[in-house]
């Protein structure tokens, strides 16, 4: 019992730790940001800090990959879900995480976790483009257009995050949605 009671608290913290760095992200550059800001702001003490991170890029590289995992399980599913629900789901996990994406959109970050995103999108379009049209993995057409539906629906999704999610998430997915469709309409017609 009080196992879970520790593991509760330790989440609780953690999340704290994380919503207060994504602020500081916002207002300032990566390498600009103290354990002593992100703990004043957490209301926590710097000790705890260091009981979960190393230092601020431990902690940067942990939200990155945490996210990136959420992230590819979501976007994994495309196959299965279709466009409107895969970007649903996408839209809604982005809405529930608002500091993670106001961190990785902001322009006082590295970058790094929306290049991440980025060729993970791109990735999993090229492969199931070249799975439905049964064309090689590396064909250069393919390549150019799974860049293209990535970076558009990246976009969106980024200029969303920007305006401080002030459209609702229905008329984003919607967006999305549409224009994955029409793009995957176009990569269809290509010939073999």
């Amino acid at each position: 019992m009080i196992e879970k009671k520790i593991d509760r608290r330790a989440i609780k913290t953690r999340k704290a730790i994380c919503n207060a760095f994504s602020q500081l992200l916002a207002e300032k550059a990566l390498h600009k940001i103290t354990v002593q800001e992100i703990a004043d702001k957490a209301d926590i003490n710097r000790v705890t800090f260091y009981k979960h991170y190393l230092d601020v890029y431990d902690l940067y590289d942990k939200i990155e990959e945490e996210n990136l995992i959420e992230l590819g399980l979501i976007i994994l599913q495309l196959d299965e879900l279709g466009s409107e629900k895969l970007f649903s789901c996408l839209i809604e996990y982005i809405f529930d995480n608002k500091n993670i994406f106001r961190m990785m959109f902001s322009p006082n970050g590295t970058n790094r976790l929306r290049d991440r995103f980025s060729k993970l999108i791109e990735g999993l379009f090229r492969k199931l483009v070249s799975e439905q049209q049964n064309r090689n993995l590396n064909d250069d057409k393919i390549s150019y257009y799974s860049c293209y539906r990535s970076q558009g629906c990246i976009a969106i999704i980024e200029r969303w995050v920007l305006n401080d999610f002030s459209e609702p998430k229905e008329q984003i997915t919607e967006i999305v949605s549409e224009l994955d469709e029409n793009t995957k309409k176009l990569i269809a017609s290509l010939p073999q």
